[in-house]
C-alpha cells in the first residue's frame, strides 16, 4: 500500500528525513503555542470548547464551537452563558447564569490591596427543566474558581470533528498516523 513512499523515503537520505520530521514537530509546538497564548490573552485554560449535549438547544446544539474568555475585571450577570466545572469531573459543563448574589468582602481601611467582591452564581441549561444544584456535588452555588469562561462567539457544527475523534478512537489515531506519514513524505 506505501510501497512507493518507503521507496522514495529511502532516497531521500537520514537529512531530508531528519528535516521533515523537524518540520512536523515545529507545527506540533506551534500549534500548542498557538493554544497557550490564546488562553493568555482570555484568561482562561480553555479558550475553545465544544458543546458535547443537547441541554443549551435552542441557544447551542451539539457540536457548536465556543470561544471563551474569563476576564477578571468582569462580574457575570443573568442571562450570561458560561462554561464551568466541578472538581472531579472531568467533563466541563455549558450552561446560562439564572441567578447570581454579590457578596462584599471586608475591606480594612489600611489596606492597599483592590478586593473584589465575591460571586455566586446558579446556573441552568436552557433545555433542561431544573437548576443545576444537582450537578454541583454537594456545593450549593458556583464561584469564580469554578468557572472556565464566559461565552463571546460560537461556530455551528465545527465540533463534530472532536465528537468523532473521541467516540472513535480509531479515526483519531488514522487522522494523525496520515498527518504524520505526509509530513514525513513530502518533499518540500
Amino acid at each position: 500500500m506505501f510501497t512507493e513512499e518507503l521507496k522514495s523515503l529511502r532516497r531521500l537520505g537520514f537529512r531530508h528525513v531528519l528535516l521533515q520530521v523537524l518540520n512536523f514537530a515545529n507545527v506540533i509546538t506551534s500549534g500548542l503555542m498557538i493554544w497557550k497564548g490564546l488562553g493568555l490573552v482570555t484568561n482562561t485554560e480553555s479558550p475553545i470548547v465544544v458543546v458535547l449535549s443537547g441541554s443549551m438547544e435552542p441557544a447551542f446544539y451539539r457540536g457548536d464551537l465556543l470561544f471563551l474568555t474569563n476576564l477578571p475585571s468582569s462580574s457575570y450577570k443573568t442571562g450570561d452563558i458560561t462554561v464551568y466545572q466541578i472538581p472531579g469531573v472531568d467533563i466541563p459543563i455549558v450552561h446560562r447564569v439564572i441567578e447570581t448574589h454579590d457578596i462584599p468582602r471586608d475591606r480594612s481601611s489600611n489596606s492597599t490591596l483592590i478586593h473584589t467582591d465575591k460571586q455566586l452564581l446558579l446556573t441552568k441549561g436552557d433545555n433542561n427543566y431544573m437548576d443545576d444544584i444537582q450537578l454541583y456535588q454537594g456545593l450549593d452555588w458556583l464561584e469564580r474558581r469554578h468557572i472556565v469562561g464566559k461565552v463571546q462567539g460560537f461556530l455551528p457544527y465545527i465540533g463534530y470533528v472532536t465528537i468523532a475523534m473521541n467516540d472513535f478512537p480509531q479515526l483519531k489515531y488514522a487522522l494523525l498516523g496520515g498527518l504524520g506519514l505526509l509530513a514525513l513524505v513530502q518533499r518540500e
